[in-house]
């Protein structure tokens, strides 16, 4: 029998084909791509280290020719789908079809060699009549779609590489340039700007509730008003203000009431008759959504079910490797006769045929630059599974994803909604004088159509169908009705609503930047590097992201220019079409030059960088306008270590979860009024230095002494407030350490540490469980708690398990709660759960796919070989010829002669005895006066604050590398001090 190996490149995506091949194939996953440019110097073949170009990846002079590697964590796997390829008869790489599942393909073909027959397959849904149907009709490697990849990687890696270090220059070290990122990062700025200049204005209006002669009730809220001069005027609205002043617009014939004019007028009106001016029915309908695809199905996932990008498509990627859903990364909303056949046949069925649309319909893609040819996101095969036959097959998140996804596809093949508006206009007078006129509306939905089955934005289409329902009573123009009640109603305008995932998504893909399989990456790298944070819903663009956007739209406009973005996305659709080729391209972007050597319209990246370099003014670019602060004299920065604000000498750190946005001049005020949030809390009576609380830049603090570096510091306890902190509490912290006692000859001391409470005795220590234990633990509870057995450095032992997961032929994964967050684990990998991976709805399926995707060997500590438990110490009773190891030989072959062992000197040996044992806080803390003013505050804030080196640092004004200098000196000085005396 042949063997066919089958190469994709998920492992549950290679279990559900499995299962529709049978024998003769042998289906293996690639773990994703299985090589990339290098992502550091250690990844760089040693023939290539001393190329310069080596660390780019790319020989710029070599036409871009680029340096790809598999990354050491694929090499083992590589090695294995070698082994597999060699033993095959044919070789089938069945990858997504898009550019980068064709350059995973292409990537496999050229790193596996194979001397058999290999051929391509597609598919875009994993049924088995789609796996059965595209392996009877293979393809070879599309080249232009591997080249438009290769194009768009190479891109991605001289944007990075090149303008990443520009800002570490510049604006602060660790932070990245992308492509599309810095451009989806501009949005946020520009959006935030918007709100930061935008000034507010109040007006307001009266809502009248209507009472007809048949004592039915309605709304409706007054439009227009007289004036002085007797005639009607509009009633000022939100559209009739200025956003930069507050004003109401030049030009603009409006009456803006006071809040006392509209109390006044309510009360005149209250009670008066109203007459029907005007009755207006008209008929509407209203069409059904077209089917999802990427970047709707992001959207409605985060409207709908509050899932963020990344979320919605992990669990769109279980589907489809389940094949419970199509391909879901497109932006076509094309449907194939196979679906729209399912999807009608499900709307017969299921509601009836008035519901169903009496052609089928088609949606042609409305977005810049649409270029993926599969079909939208929809159910997968010929017949689509209800939502309710799976609920005992899907996780929750899965579940609830494919509901959506059921619901917008059988919508989208129904008949549309029908209904009627009725807009009615009123005129009344107040007893005050003053005449009115009023508008109300309502709408009545006759047929629901589509609606029966899915609302946009709402997760129960049958509430959404009540909320969309404002019936009027039907009133004729004359009709006299009464003002029961009138109600006066104040507004401030609002400013433009800050991004959401969801709508940041819509806004790039309407201005054509990025791409379906993009997104969800996008989103995730803008907020793991900083550059935003979620605020609720809302994406709030961080200090840093004002400074990196302003740097880059001064002076590398081109690379945040929308257009030239979407620009490049059709440049690279002309490479995968095979108009436009890779390396004139990219000459062009990176060198402006033409493919004849002359000089052309382009971004010519490098260039622009060596020109503009110099031009920088870091400290400028660091500088933010913040429009509240105008005449304050108050500037923000962003530094080295962070945003600040200055006026003068006065410094004062920015909260972290502070939105640009939300500084005021009188929250600038209050952070500048505490100076370094300090606050004398009285004198200490045992030294007579004051106790000052303080707000440092890494939390609150109190410290004895005034000046700097203090006499001592100590940090506050969760649950201590600065502003209300005494001076007994204070002096209670700056008492810690505190020694418990002494047990086996050795102190017990209490400290609070980086990581909580903790107790030491000489090299021991354990974890406490509460911050006031460090006040109240005795020397018996201590020994006690040191009888326990040590786990770890010091801490208690591990907690159980959150889950486990049991699977037959191999070690269960346990997913546990770790230093840095939940974690997977079977005994010889770890692997760490990603943000949007929840604890609560992970399968058993997904927990092995990670472990095998990204798992990865515990660290093995400093001296200790890989594979190999590190060797126990020698004891006094181990033999003798154990110890010894094989003799070296000379250069000549013969093994030197054994030297004549010495006796050690009784007295050296005393001498040298104490040195050996590690001398405690407490030992050495009386020997501060040794240290230099700035080492005795940095050798204070580690050890009796549990601060690292590069927390500390920033505030003596050192760069880590001297502090790390200076701790150890000051360590050496410590030990010397405390050993001599």
């Amino acid at each position: 029998m042949s063997n066919t190996l089958v190469i994709v490149e998920s492992p549950a995506k290679a279990r559900t084909i499995e299962k529709y091949l049978g024998k003769g194939y042998t289906v293996e996953s690639s773990i994703g791509h299985i090589r990339d440019l290098p992502k550091s110097a250690a990844d760089i073949p040693e023939k290539y280290k001393g190329q310069a170009w080596a660390r780019l990846g790319l020989d710029i002079e070599n036409d871009f020719q680029p340096l790809y590697v598999v990354s050491p964590e694929k090499r083992q796997h590589v090695a294995k789908l070698k082994k597999m390829a060699q033993s095959a008869d044919e070789i089938i790489l069945a990858t997504d079809d898009d550019r980068e599942g064709e350059s995973i393909a292409w990537h496999l073909y050229q790193e596996l060699k194979p001397k058999v027959p290999v051929r391509r397959m597609v598919f875009h849904e994993i049924t088995k009549e789609a796996i059965q149907a595209a392996i009877a009709a293979p393809r070879q490697i599309d080249t232009n779609l591997v080249e438009a990849q290769e194009a768009r990687r190479a891109l991605d890696r001289l944007y990075g590489y090149e303008v990443s270090p520009v800002l570490w220059k510049k604006v602060a070290p660790k932070l990245s340039a992308g492509r599309v990122q810095s451009v989806a990062t501009r949005m946020l700025v520009e959006r935030e700007r918007e709100r930061m200049r935008f000034v507010s204005a109040e007006w307001w209006d009266l809502l009248v509730t209507g009472r007809t002669a048949g004592g039915v009730t309605f709304p409706a809220r007054m439009t227009d008003v007289s004036g002085p001069d007797g005639k009607l005027h509009k009633l000022a609205a939100g559209r009739d203000f200025d956003p930069l002043t507050g004003r109401l617009k030049k030009g603009v014939d409006v009456r803006l009431l006071t809040e006392t004019e509209a109390r006044a007028l309510a009360t005149g009106l209250t009670g008066q008759p109203l007459t029907v001016t005007s009755a207006e029915e008209k008929p509407f309908t209203q069409r059904p959504y077209p089917p999802f695809i990427t970047s709707t199905l992001q959207q409605e996932g985060s409207r709908k079910l509050g899932f963020a990008a990344t979320r919605t498509m992990r669990a769109a990627q279980r589907l489809y490797e389940g094949g419970y859903i199509t391909y879901m990364r497109t932006d076509s909303t094309n449907l194939s006769s196979e679906a729209v056949g399912a999807a009608r046949t499900q709307v017969a069925q299921m509601y009836g045929q008035d519901y169903l649309s009496p052609q089928p319909r088609v949606y042609a893609k409305k977005a810049k630059n649409a270029q993926e040819a599969h079909e939208a996101i929809r159910p997968a095969g010929s017949s689509f599974r209800t939502p309710d036959s799976l609920r005992g097959e899907l996780s929750g998140d899965e579940w609830r994803l494919y509901d959506l996804i059921w619901k917008r596809t059988v919508a989208c093949q129904m008949a549309d909604a029908r209904g009627r508006s009725l807009r009615v206009r009123l005129s009344g007078k107040a007893s005050t004088g003053e005449a009115v006129a009023l508008s109300a509306s309502g709408r009545t939905i006759d047929f629901p159509g589509f609606l029966r089955a899915y609302v946009e934005g709402s997760d129960d289409p049958a509430a959404a169908l009540e909320d969309r329902e404002t019936p009027l009573p039907p009133l004729k123009e004359g009709e006299r009705v009464q003002a029961e009640a009138v109600k006066p109603e104040g507004h401030e305008t609002q400013p433009p609503a800050r991004y959401t995932e969801a709508s940041l998504v819509q806004s790039l893909e309407g201005a054509g930047i990025g791409r379906p399989s993009t997104y969800a990456s996008i989103l995730g790298t803008i907020q793991d590097r900083g550059y935003a944070t979620k605020k609720g819903q809302a994406l709030v663009p961080s200090w840093t992201a004002f400074a990196t956007s302003a740097l880059l739209e001064h002076h590398f406009g081109r690379l945040v220019d929308y257009d030239f973005t979407a620009k490049m996305e059709e440049d690279l659709d002309e490479i995968a079409g095979g108009r436009e080729h890779r390396v004139p391209y990219l000459r062009r972007f990176y060198l402006g030059e033409s493919a004849q050597g002359g000089a052309v319209e382009g971004m010519a990246l490098k260039p622009t960088i060596e020109r503009q370099m110099g031009e920088i003014d870091a400290r400028g670019i660091a500088t933010i306008r913040v429009p509240r602060l105008d005449g304050s004299g108050i500037e923000v920065r962003v530094g080295r270590y962070g945003p600040y604000m200055e006026r003068g000498e006065v410094k004062a750190n920015l909260p972290d979860d502070l939105a640009p946005d939300d500084l005021t001049l009188e929250k600038a005020e209050d952070l500048l009024a505490r100076p370094s949030g300090d606050r004398v809390l009285g004198t200490d009576e045992a030294t007579g230095q004051p106790v000052v609380a303080r707000a440092g830049r890494y939390g609150p603090y109190v410290t004895l002494g005034a000046e700097n570096p203090p006499i001592r510091t100590a940090s506050l306890f969760p649950g201590d407030d600065l502003n209300t902190l005494s001076l007994e509490r204070a002096l209670r912290l700056l008492s810690l350490p505190r020694m418990v006692g002494v047990s086996e000859g050795e102190e017990i001391w209490a400290f609070n540490g980086k990581y909580g409470p903790y107790l030491k005795r000489g090299n021991e220590s354990r974890s406490l469980t509460s911050h006031d234990q460090l006040f109240t633990v005795g020397i018996h509870e201590a020994e006690a708690i040191f009888m326990q057995p040590r786990f770890g450095r010091g801490r208690a032992a591990p907690a159980a398990p959150l889950r486990t997961f049991e699977f037959e032929g191999r070690a269960p994964i346990l997913l546990k709660s770790g230093r840095f967050g939940p974690y997977l684990t079977d005994g010889e990998r770890n692997a760490t759960l990603r943000k949007g991976e929840e604890e609560s709805t992970l399968s058993a399926e997904r927990a092995l796919e990670i472990l095998e995707e990204r798992g990865k060997e515990p660290q093995k500590k400093a001296g200790q070989k890989a594979g190999k438990a590190k060797a126990p110490a020698k004891t006094s009773t181990a033999k003798a010829g154990a110890a010894k190891a094989a003799p070296r030989k000379t250069a000549t072959g013969a093994a030197p002669k054994k030297a004549a062992a010495k006796k050690p000197d009784p007295k050296t040996a005393a001498k040298a005895a104490p040195a050996k044992v590690a001398l405690t806080w407490a030992d050495l803390r009386p020997h501060v006066g040794v240290l230099s003013a700035q080492e005795r505050q940095l050798v204070t804030a580690m050890r009796e604050q549990g601060r690292k080196v590069e927390d500390v640092a920033p505030e003596l004004g050192l760069d880590v590398k001297k502090a790390k200098g200076m701790a150890l000196q000051a360590s050496k000085k410590l030990n010397q001090a405390a050993r001599g005396a």
